[in-house]
């Protein structure tokens, strides 16, 4: 593989794609960082350390860089890295908005590189069960699809803590969130889009939002992320009318796909008892009327991201992630934060 890699930003995801590129073939050739501590730590791990990115990208050597700075920079480090003639990587988001990217992408259409972002979880395996059984028809005509994560540590960290940075979880989670969806349906349009985004714990940024996404294909998708929820609710459901998957748990096989072991033609002449009172719509199953099946089997890879580009590089394949589709991402980010401003859906596509 002909990438040669250099990381402009050597903090967690910096110090991340060090140690999993290599495992796909790449040679990472340093890291460049204004901590004078964090160029010591690339030196340690066998790499070349640099004091600044314009050094990393004076390295012949290197012909692409990953951006592992704060959201806020990568605009500035990606067309810097394009007129320097590197192909450039952004970590997610790609930019802060619609216009950003359209700038990074035209410098580099114009210097000639390969430009992609590390969208790392279209690989998740469970967006990829649920991918597979919408696919598949394994659930029938699908309606709903559900996407939750939620957490109970409630505050955020570092630069995530501040606006002018890019902080906050619509960017740092929303935009995963998002983008599955739409690589999950890619030939659905979005409809309309609603919106509600809060600060719970925090002043600056939101830390939990709720959007819903209604596509033409008859499908309504409710995202929904909280840094303070305290009993997690499950990371997938997905109902059609042959069936409902459930997965609990993120990266998860925790779940199992249900149906009716007969489907009732109409409800039973009996009004039943329940806690609530009576009802005949929403009385127990009774036993044998609901079976289990096991989820599909899905084999998955993360390291094909950096498979991937350096194919790209070498002309040997099409990107997996394609400017437009993190483009439509960044469309969507922009219209939920509408919506949530002004409490009204937004038309889209």
């Amino acid at each position: 593989m002909s990438m040669k890699l250099g990381i402009i930003g050597f903090g967690g995801m910096g110090k991340f794609h060090s140690k999993q590129a290599p495992k796909a073939g790449v040679t990472v050739i340093g890291a460049a960082d204004i901590k004078e501590e964090r160029v010591q730590e690339a030196i340690e791990a066998g790499i070349k350390g640099y004091h600044s990115a314009d050094e990393l990208l004076a390295d012949p050597e290197i012909n692409t860089v990953i951006l592992t700075v704060p959201n806020h920079l990568h605009k500035e480090m990606a067309i810097k890295a394009a007129k320097a003639g590197k192909n450039v990587i952004t970590e997610k988001p790609a930019a802060l908005n619609v216009a950003e990217l359209d700038e990074m992408t035209k410098a580099c259409e114009e210097a000639g590189v390969c430009f992609t972002t590390h969208q790392n979880r279209r690989w998740d395996r469970d967006m990829l069960t649920v991918k597979k059984a919408y696919e598949t028809g394994m659930l029938g005509k699908v309606f709903t699809i559900e996407s939750r994560l939620h957490s109970g540590n409630g505050y955020m960290h570092e630069w995530h803590l501040y606006k002018k940075y890019g902080g906050g979880m619509m960017y740092d989670w929303g935009v995963h969130l998002i983008d599955q969806i739409l690589f999950m349906m890619p030939d659905a349009k979005v409809k309309t889009i609603f919106a509600d985004l809060k600060n719970v714990l925090h002043e600056e940024v939101d830390d939990y939002f709720k959007i819903i996404l209604k596509m033409d294909n008859g499908v309504t998708a409710h995202i929904e992320l909280s840094t303070y929820i305290l009993k997690y609710q499950p990371r997938w459901l997905a109902a059609g009318d042959k069936g409902t998957l459930v997965i609990q748990s993120l990266g998860g096989v925790d779940g199992a796909i249900y149906r009716t072991g007969q489907l009732l033609e109409k409800l039973p002449p009996q009004i039943a008892e329940s806690a609530a009172g009576p009802t005949r719509q929403f009385a127990p199953v009774p036993p044998g009327g609901i079976v289990e099946e096991p989820l599909p089997e899905i084999q998955t890879d993360v390291l094909d991201f950096y498979r991937n580009f350096s194919d790209v590089i070498d002309g040997k394949a099409e990107q997996f992630v394609k400017i437009p589709s993190v483009r439509r991402v960044l469309a969507v980010m922009e219209a939920c934060r509408k919506s949530s401003e002004t409490g009204e859906a937004i038309a889209f596509e």
